[in-house]
């Protein structure tokens, strides 16, 4: 079969004013971006508002492998078949970061038969949205030590400094570093750090963000560091979130493309998925569903992290009502968290893996159960989605499909979306349909005035099946700091690994009896939510020994090869 690149570069892909008018939108409604890409306008929420909105779907996935279990391409290969079953719908996906393009997880515009184009474009540059996010995010942070180079008037605390820098590549001899040297006139020497531009807090705001004028209120609500009288400094007070604004204001409105079906896709936003909410920007969601009887959008990861952050904080800061969870299960997956074998990014999968084994998938099908049960306490329906690959056997299927229906989910259903596209989910796109007809009964998952404490211990007892959380008295102090600050009332944004239910990416399965350790507590108040830290989190990846970027180049006629 042909590559991803193949495939895309040899698809037909129309003018993106012909997909913009599909959806009733005139020229003045977007701007070009050359002919297949566009931004759209935000006055289009004033200009259908009076048009109902459509049904919203997301798309989350059990414990995924390091290879990641198909929600993008799911995703894409949903709204394809909505499409075809007569249902104009459009996919709202985040924007791919640079850094793992040329790392080792290569692109992320879907795969084979659904995928979203230009796919070039979208795995690249874009319309530049990832490089104004982390300009503004350094300007914050030249503003910072610039204070403190000139006598330090706000009398910041140059230990408590919390904002880094950012850069939208892989690069781990940047995790730490000594800024400041040269002298006098070289700054104020202290230690700091970079991370990927993706997990910068600015790329979150974007992403949670409702209006240009809400933007800049978040903006200036960025908390940068502590006075020595114990108070908040922020962007506001350092004067510069007015010029943030301005460098963020034409990545404000959402990105308009296409899939390999002409389906819209709105691409917007990159928010990390570990220390922020991991999912697309509300603007594109908004406007998509005023313009589409359907909106497929994907959060990251699993339902623990991505789903339910998208419930708690997405769905809080939009007013929007979910109507259905699609959540994508593998064979592969359910196997390895029955104890089979062992996934490595970049080898080959081991053989046990694609060969039949029911005992290891009736194992492993607690994860399953667990995170269906995950989407049931917001009173949201689930369809589980099976992304099958060659080796899974139709006895393997069935057996999914029977503890999908018994665990309470509509059912499972089989997408090959990545071999036949929208024709792939025929199937699972009607079971949306029928599930999105039912009777609304969303319910956030704790109250906003609920103590820190409470949120955080809700969230790890009925998410993830803990039995309890412990708190390391770094965070004990942190939860006090910020209940002073009056920050206590904001939801929680839980950064764990994802390869886990718990906080161990080493207890596969559904792991009973385990406490979550909480090591400290950050604040985002731009963005609106505290994260507390379950472990070590990595905002700033490495390149492995060969990068994917070694292998991307363009030919004799200009045209890019590679990328995947």
């Amino acid at each position: 079969m042909a590559s991803d690149l193949e495939i895309a570069q040899a698809a037909e892909i129309k003018p993106i004013a012909e997909i913009a008018q599909r959806m009733l939108l005139s020229e003045c409604d977007y701007d070009f971006y050359g002919r297949y890409k566009a931004k759209v306008s935000l006055d289009a929420l004033d200009k259908f508002a009076a048009k109902p909105n459509g049904k919203y779907v997301v798309v989350t996935a059990i414990t995924p492998t390091p290879l990641g279990e198909g929600k993008t391409t799911t995703t894409i290969g949903l709204g394809m078949a909505l499409n075809r079953v007569g249902h104009r719908t459009a996919v709202c996906l985040r924007q791919p970061s640079l850094g793992p393009v040329f790392g080792i997880k290569g692109g992320a515009a879907g795969g084979g038969y659904s995928q979203v184009l230009p796919m070039e474009d979208i795995n690249l540059h874009l319309t530049g949205d990832t490089h104004a996010v982390a300009l503004a995010h350094n300007l914050l942070a030249a503003f910072v030590d610039n204070s403190l180079h000139h006598g330090n008037p706000l009398d910041i605390d140059p230990t408590s400094i919390t904002w880094p820098r950012v850069v939208d590549v892989n690069d781990r001899a940047l995790r730490r570093i000594v800024i400041g040297l040269g002298g006098p006139e070289g700054g104020v020497p202290r230690e700091s750090s970079f991370d990927i531009a993706v997990a910068s807090e600015v790329m979150a705001i974007l992403g949670l963000t409702t209006s240009l004028r809400d933007l800049r209120a978040r903006l200036g609500r960025i908390v940068v560091a502590m006075n020595r009288a114990g108070q908040a400094v922020t962007a506001e007070d350092l004067g510069c979130a007015g010029a943030m604004t301005v460098l963020l204001k034409e990545a404000l409105r959402p990105n308009l493309l296409q899939t390999l079906e002409h389906t819209p896709a709105f691409i917007h936003t990159g928010p990390f998925g570990y220390i922020a909410q991991g999912n697309s920007s509300i603007l594109a969601d908004q406007i998509a569903l005023k313009l589409n009887d359907y909106v497929v959008t994907e959060s990251g990861f699993g339902s623990d992290l991505g789903m339910e952050k998208f419930f708690d904080i997405k769905c809080r800061y939009s007013g929007l009502i979910p109507n259905a969870v699609v959540l994508v299960a593998t064979i592969r997956a359910l196997k390895i968290h029955g104890g089979l074998g062992r996934v490595v990014a970049g080898k080959p999968l081991p053989p046990e893996l694609v060969q039949e084994n029911l005992p290891a998938l009736e194992k492993g099908s607690a994860n399953l159960i667990k995170h269906i049960e995950n989407a049931q306490q917001f009173g949201v329906p689930v369809v589980v989605a099976v992304n099958c690959f060659e080796s899974d056997t139709d006895r393997e299927i069935a057996y999914v499909e029977k503890i999908a229906r018994d665990a309470g989910a509509e059912g499972a259903f089989v997408s090959d979306v990545w071999a036949r596209g929208g024709a792939g989910a025929i199937s699972l796109a009607e079971a949306v349909v029928h599930a999105c007809k039912k009777p609304s009964a969303f319910r956030f998952l704790y109250a906003l005035d609920l103590p820190i404490k409470e949120k955080i211990e809700r969230i790890a007892e009925k998410m993830y099946g803990a039995a309890g959380v412990d708190y390391a008295p770094l965070a004990e102090q942190k939860i006090k700091l910020y209940g002073d600050l009056g920050l206590g009332k904001l939801p929680i944004c839980m950064a764990k690994t994802h390869l886990s239910l718990s906080h161990d990416e080493k207890l596969k399965g559904r792991p009973r009896r385990f406490r979550v350790p909480v090591r400290d507590v950050r604040a985002s108040a731009g963005a609106g939510f505290l994260y507390p830290l379950c472990g070590e989190m990595r905002t700033m990846p490495g390149l492995p020994r060969t990068p994917a970027g070694t292998r991307v180049d363009v030919d004799e006629n200009g045209k890019i090869v590679g990328l995947f």
